[in-house]
């Protein structure tokens, strides 16, 4: 196990300092220890835009980092709710609702400090059911493995969403990283690790064939003391009320 975690390490890390490097590193920076925000974002979020998938979803789950603000704003634009994880879920999830805010901020609302001011935090069962799943990534491979900045937390918030039944194995989950993301060794797997099934960048998608595996819910061994938060003390208090 520790061999699959350092090699996970050392992509995330030769992934960091090469887009410090070549310029391609953009606000917060440094980009070491975080989702990397990039030069071109917009245009690989504009990839997903042009896709059926897009078009027919009508509540998108996006995660909170810098690089998919261009996706969680685009959603609110094209009157799409918006489930957003709150930062290390230590608010469990916030929903976006474009019919609830004002149009002139849709801007500042799909960014973390105005999701909290003109999204709602909510309890897990009303979360809606998700059509699309938009994740973070470190790094990512042409078979669909991903590495995060190494928190677990886009495992724990897509593993949440299956034991609550509102995705399911149905659900495409896509990222929108830099071209120098993608890496061509392939990332070796936990059985907890989320996987992708599309990869937009600023000058490809990356189709995932045949769609890789993912999590069925969580792994309640593996959480060590994230097990206190709130959103997993509600979240049993559900599967204990459902099992009787």
């Amino acid at each position: 196990m520790g061999g699959v975690k350092d090699f996970k390490k050392r992509i995330r890390e030769n992934v960091w300092r090469v887009m410090e490097e070549r310029g391609i590193a953009r606000f917060p920076r440094p980009v070491y220890g975080r989702i990397p925000n990039f030069v071109g974002a917009e245009d690989a979020a504009y990839r997903l835009f042009k896709t059926s998938l897009w078009r027919r979803a009508r509540v998108i789950k996006v995660n909170p980092d810098s690089p998919q603000q261009p996706v969680r704003y685009r959603a609110l634009v094209d009157r799409k709710v918006v489930v957003m994880a709150s930062p290390r879920l230590k608010s469990g999830f916030i929903l976006l609702d474009p019919e609830s805010i004002p149009v002139y901020r849709y801007r500042f609302a799909s960014t973390i400090r105005g999701a909290f001011s003109y999204g709602r935090v909510i309890g897990l069962r009303e979360i809606p059911r998700v059509d699309l799943i938009v994740t973070g990534c470190v790094a990512v491979d042409r078979w669909g493995g991903r590495v995060g900045k190494g928190g677990g937390y886009a495992e724990l918030e897509y593993a949440i969403l299956r034991e609550l039944g509102v995705v399911d194995e149905n659900v495409y989950v896509v990222t929108t990283v830099h071209d120098v993301q993608v890496v061509n060794e392939k990332i070796p797997l936990e059985k907890h690790d989320l996987t992708v099934d599309i990869v937009f960048t600023p000058t490809h998608t990356i189709y995932i064939d045949p769609r890789p595996l993912k999590p069925t819910g969580i792994y309640w061994e593996l959480l060590g003391d994230k097990v206190e938060l709130g959103v997993f003390q509600e979240l049993k208090k559900i599967i204990e009320g459902e099992n009787g």
